[in-house]
């Protein structure tokens, strides 16, 4: 009888409720306090951030469904502009946008050695 509810509880699970992703949804927005209006999206849709930074002077971002979204970030001299992705409500949430790997790992490191370095006083 266990098993038999065991696999019960396993296949419920594993069943599709059937709701679509909801996303965050915006265009052209400064602030990321604008962009809390929630979408339904269709079938297939994942959510999409885009984030343009000007630096020293604004973001401009835009949220929603998209069919086919591409993540990327790409660098200019006076900003950059960063396409992430995600499938799972209301996952595009936060419009920072995903920090660069190698300036991550970077980071981790210095706090590392930074930690080791004040836990063992000299």
């Amino acid at each position: 009888m266990k098993a038999f509810l065991v696999l019960l509880l396993g296949t419920l699970l594993c069943v599709d409720s059937g709701s679509s992703l909801q996303c965050y949804n915006c265009t052209s927005q400064l602030s990321n306090s604008k962009c809390q209006k929630i979408e339904t999206c269709r079938a297939n849709d994942v959510c999409k951030t885009d984030v343009i930074r000007v630096v020293g002077l604004f973001s401009i971002i835009t949220k929603g469904c998209d069919s086919s979204c591409d993540p990327s970030y790409q660098d200019f001299s006076v900003g950059n502009r960063n396409i992430s992705c995600c499938s799972s409500d209301l996952c595009n949430t936060n419009a920072a946008g995903s920090v660069r790997s190698s300036y991550g790992l970077a980071g981790g490191i210095a706090a590392g050695v930074l930690w080791t370095v004040l836990n063992n006083k000299f």
